[in-house]
Formats: structure tokens, sequence, C-alpha cells
């Protein structure tokens, strides 16, 4: 009898509820919905259904929840009607914010935000070394003042034991005490001057290569635009290439250039940059500075709308 391969299984996507403020002294580019509906999306690259959402009007953020008392409560039982194990808000939470909320929802359901969500696509889509270390950067600056929620969520999961022997919660959930907080911050901050060194390294290269591309006097066009407009697919059909293509957001993270034969026997270099997208984390923005520089050297900028 024929013995059946195994099939490799996929994990069950997590359920996301989506939470929206309308601020009404903010300059807004998007409309509440617009920018709801551009969280949804970034939610499903990210490998996350979304299962509901809420929005609530205010002049100003609630200093502790970021949303009002009431709504927070209306949040938990929806949350918990709908067996979301994540609620992700559309806009950045301080790390006090993320701390009472999920305090207030419960130990079973995760707070995080816009600039957490799309710091885990980039961490899914980085395939190259420079890559990768931009996204790491960028990871550490956003968690560093968030450690202390981290460490408060573990020793709540291990009964406040902190480590000490004889603590309850099971292996693998008795939090690190303080003293090791510190020890964490001293190693993320060495780490974070080592990555710096590395991308600095990195941005030497690509303004030597820059260089030596002036030298040749071809000229050079970068590719600009949101997210998902179709970069990659028109450098594609330009150059005969086969730069990664994806119909999902930020499929592109390393800049790619390629020689695009123009008429009358004329030369260009064509590079895809990464896409841009409302509320873009100022982390990703300084982690990927040397990324986009190629689009300040640039002779030409394309601005690509939709492909479609």
């Amino acid at each position: 009898m024929a013995k059946k391969t195994p099939q490799p299984t996929t994990p069950p996507r997590e359920r996301a509820f989506l939470v929206g403020v309308d601020l009404r002294d903010a300059d807004q580019i998007l409309s509440l919905d617009d920018s709801l509906a551009e969280l949804a999306l970034l939610a499903d690259t990210a490998g996350v259904d979304v299962v509901g959402e809420l929005t609530q009007r205010l002049s100003r953020p609630h200093v502790e929840t970021y949303i009002g008392p009431g709504k927070v409560e209306e949040l938990k039982a929806l949350a918990e009607e709908t067996l979301s194990e994540v609620v992700i808000f559309d806009d950045e939470l301080s790390p006090r914010h993320q701390r009472e909320l999920e305090k207030a929802l419960g130990r079973n359901i995760r707070v995080i935000d816009r600039t957490a969500l799309i710091l885990d696509i980039f961490a899914q889509h980085a395939h190259t070394k420079e890559g990768m270390l931009q996204v790491e950067l960028a990871q550490y600056e956003y968690n560093l003042p968030r450690l202390t929620r981290a460490w408060t969520h573990l020793e709540r999961q291990a009964g406040g034991g902190g480590g000490r022997a004889g603590s309850t919660g099971g292996v693998g959930l008795r939090g690190p005490g303080e003293t090791q907080l510190e020890v964490d911050r001293r190693n993320i901050r060495r780490r974070i001057a080592h990555i710096k060194k590395e991308l600095e390294k990195v941005e030497a290269y690509r303004m030597r290569y820059r260089a030596q591309r002036r030298r040749s006097r071809i000229p050079t066009v970068a590719l600009v635009g949101y997210t998902n407009a179709g970069k990659s697919t028109l450098i594609n059909r330009l150059a005969k290439a086969n730069v990664y293509v994806a119909n999902q957001l930020f499929a592109t993270l390393d800049p790619t250039t390629r020689r695009v034969q123009l008429p009358g026997d004329n030369l260009a270099l064509f590079t895809d940059t990464v896409g841009f997208i409302q509320k873009l984390p100022t982390a990703l923005v300084e982690a990927f500075h040397a990324t986009l520089e190629e689009i300040a050297e640039a002779d030409l900028l394309l601005h690509m709308v939709d492909i479609s």
C-alpha cells in the first residue's frame, strides 16, 4: 500500500478587530473610512483576518486608553464576541496606551498599532542583508520604549512571579526581573549601534555606486508611488526583467535597478523603490535612509499612480 506524503499545513490566520479614531483638529489626508480600508489591506498582507471595526470621534486621544472608557468596554465585548485575538489601532499608540488597553481588554487579546503592523509586514518581506538590517533597526527603535509593557505582560501571565523560584505560571511564562530588563535594554542599544554602523557601510557603498553611474552618463529614473501601484510590473515590462511582483502591499522593499533600452538606441537605468503609504512610521523612514537616497539622486522621478 502506497504511503501518502503528508502535506504541509497552513497555520490558521489570526482574527483581528480594527479601531479608528477621527480626531477633530487633526489634518488627515484620508477620511477615517479610507484609512481603515487601508489598514484592512495591511492586515490581510500580514496574514490576518479582519472580523470587525470600531470608530470614535474625539477632540483628542484619551490620556490612558486613547479611546474613551465607554468605547473600551464596547471594544472588549465586540472582540470577545468575534473571538478576536488581536486589536489593531489605526494610529500609533504610546507605550502607556498599549499597556492600559491590554489590561482593560484582558490577557487573551493583544493590542498593536498601525506602526507595529507595518513593521511586521516589512519583516516578512525583507530578503537582502540590507533590507533585514533596516527592518531590524526600525523594530528595535520602536520596541525599546515598550520593553516595560512586554515585561508587565509576562509578569501578569506568570502571576507576578518575576522569575523567582517557585513562581506560578508554567514553563516559558516566568517573566524577567527588572534587572534583566535593564540588561535587555543595554543589549538592544548595543545592537542598534552595531546595525547603524553596518548601514553606514551600505550607504558608503551606495554612494560609490551612484558616483560610478554618474560617470557613465546613463540617465537614472526612480519609480515612486503608493505601495502596490504597479511599479515592479512596469519595470518588468520595460526591462523584460523578473523583479518580484505580488498583489499585496510592500511586496518590494529593496531597490532594484534595471537597464532599459529607449527609442533611438538610448539607455536609461530604472530603479524600483519601496512604496509609500499613509502614516508611514518615522522609524522606517529613518531606517530606510540609504534606500530612499536612490530617489533623491535620480535624474527623473516617475510617479506611478495605478497601473490597472
